[in-house]
């Protein structure tokens, strides 16, 4: 029986992808897909609006968990594209054993947004312990990793986030302020941080400065609001702030290494229990659409995955 994939043959939304069937070779180690993780840049890129654009048709998704067909072994994998399918093709520097503290769901949802938080935080801003970590997005799935790996960096961590259910989310997490956004003083309640974790952009990046303790250092994630800010230059000055982009993707093409030597500290980090990667959002694979869609509507709290 043919393995199933959703195909994108034109740049459009998520309803217009085809769930077709997936050729029988293709480059690298076959696996046969248990779970994938769903990220923002997914919806991106289906919509022809993220950089990097594939030729057609392609299947989304850049994370699996699954088994290789070669020797049943459980692993994970970073992928180009070919995530949400039944079966998929990984370049062999890119596989590696899956915790097995965690299961299918979990190993799949955690390798981009804790990769992605571990680079921001210990390679960016060079989070100590002690200091204070602000969180935005806390609730979604780089923020829950970032809180979780800003904790076990022995850091304070605040985070923000915009639903009740979402800031109970962060203190769950371990959070030790919880912050709505959507309050006009949320400047004022988070006054005092050293490191601002920011992948929403907007006004919160620009706000955040106001947050900041001097010497502090504002990391530049991403931006999921949708607009590229503008910074005061006066305040870093002032402030003797530094606002450093965090672009993990480029990072690790340009240091092929890197991705072995992360997923070993992390792992690590799994096994003695500093981790715990909650994933509570799973869909089916033939509900693809739809998960896209509650990510956008930011209905999903932590991370998003397919289940196979």
């Amino acid at each position: 029986m043919a393995a199933r994939a959703w195909f994108v043959d034109n740049w459009g939304e998520p309803e217009s992808m085809r769930l077709g069937d997936l050729p029988a070779s293709g480059e690298g180690i076959p696996l046969r897909v248990a779970a994938a993780g769903i990220n923002f840049f997914d919806l991106l890129q289906i919509r022809g609006q993220y950089q990097d654009k594939p030729p057609f048709p392609f299947v989304p998704g850049a994370e699996v968990c699954g088994f290789r067909e070669d020797t049943g072994e459980r692993v994970v994998a970073f992928l180009r594209q070919g995530g949400y399918a039944q079966r998929a093709f990984a370049d062999p520097s890119r596989v590696f054993p899956a915790p097995p503290q965690l299961d299918d769901a979990q190993a799949a949802g955690f390798l981009i947004v804790y990769h992605t938080s571990w680079f921001v935080l210990t390679e960016r801003v060079k989070l100590q312990p002690g200091e204070t970590l602000l969180v935005h997005a806390g609730a979604s799935g780089t923020g829950a990793a970032a809180i979780e790996i800003g904790l076990a960096l022995g850091a304070r961590v605040w985070a923000t986030a915009g639903a009740p259910e979402k800031l109970e989310f962060c203190r769950s997490l371990g959070a030790e302020r919880a912050i709505d956004y959507r309050d006009p003083s949320w400047v004022e309640q988070a006054k005092g941080v050293d490191v601002v974790y920011d992948p929403v952009g907007g006004d919160v990046t620009e706000l955040s400065t106001k947050c900041m303790r001097p010497g502090g250092r504002l990391a530049i994630v991403g931006f999921a609001a949708g607009r590229i800010p503008s910074l005061a230059a006066n305040r870093l000055l002032l402030k003797n702030i530094a606002a450093v982009g965090a672009f993990w993707g480029g990072h690790v093409n340009a240091n092929p290494g890197y991705l072995a030597e992360t997923q070993a500290a992390l792992a690590d980090w799994i096994d003695r229990g500093k981790l715990r990667v909650p994933v509570r959002a799973r869909y089916p694979l033939t509900d693809a659409p739809r998960a896209l869609r509650d990510v956008e509507a930011r209905k999903i709290v932590g991370k998003a995955v397919l289940t196979v």
